[in-house]
C-alpha cells in the first residue's frame, strides 16, 4: 500500500472524512497516476463502509457527523474525478 506524505492511504482517507485534510487540485498535483487511482478506490470503500453502518435514528450529532463525513468524501471524489479528467486518467 502506498504512503501519502508519511501516511497510509487508509489514514489519509479517514483524515479526509474527518475534515483534517482538504482535497483540492494543488493537493493532487504531486500525485502519480497509480496513487490517484488508489486514493479514489479507497475513498469509495470508506464511503460504502460509512453507508453500511446502521443509521443513528435518534442521535442528532451522530446523524450530522455521518452526513458530514459522507459529504466530505463525496466532494473529494468529485474533485478527483475532475482532476483525473483534466489529466486524461481513467480511474475505474
Amino acid at each position: 500500500m502506498a504512503d501519502f506524505r508519511g501516511k497510509s492511504v487508509q489514514a489519509l482517507v479517514r483524515d479526509i472524512a474527518d475534515g483534517y485534510v482538504s482535497v483540492n487540485p494543488i493537493f493532487l498535483k504531486s500525485m502519480q497516476t497509480d496513487a490517484l487511482k488508489t486514493l479514489f478506490s479507497q475513498i469509495m470503500k470508506v464511503q460504502s463502509e460509512i453507508r453500511s453502518t446502521p443509521f443513528p435514528t435518534n442521535d442528532q450529532p451522530g446523524i450530522r457527523n455521518r452526513n458530514m463525513k459522507l459529504q466530505r468524501l463525496h466532494g473529494a471524489t468529485i474533485v478527483i474525478k475532475h482532476f483525473a479528467r483534466t489529466r486524461r486518467v481513467t480511474l475505474i
